[in-house]
């Protein structure tokens, strides 16, 4: 498995705390970029005002380190721009109409 797949694996594992689905599934990485030991992740939250916001960054940084041996240290730079929209496949299972 390549690194960044193990990576994407992990982030599957990582459940915003609020909507209670990954943050791989919601759409809320936006980058992987993978500099040996280093991992730099460009995320978003679903909302600029995320009260879970930095528990959230923690856990993606604790849970990669946790499972992924080879990495020494995680990134990550939270953005705003392009503002999070779910896809309709997630709106149907958030109950948003379409």
């Amino acid at each position: 498995m390549e690194k960044k797949e193990e990576i994407i694996e992990v982030l599957k594992k990582v459940n915003d705390p609020e909507i209670h689905i990954d943050v791989w599934t919601l759409k809320l990485i936006y980058n992987i970029d993978i500099k040996e030991e280093i991992v730099e992740i460009r995320m978003t939250f679903t909302s600029p005002m995320c009260p879970y916001g930095p528990f959230l960054v923690d856990n993606i940084k604790n849970k990669i380190k946790e499972e992924l041996k080879w990495v020494k240290e995680v990134k990550v730079e939270v953005v705003f721009q392009p503002v999070w929209q779910p896809s309709d496949e997630l709106k149907e299972i958030l109950g948003i109409p379409l």
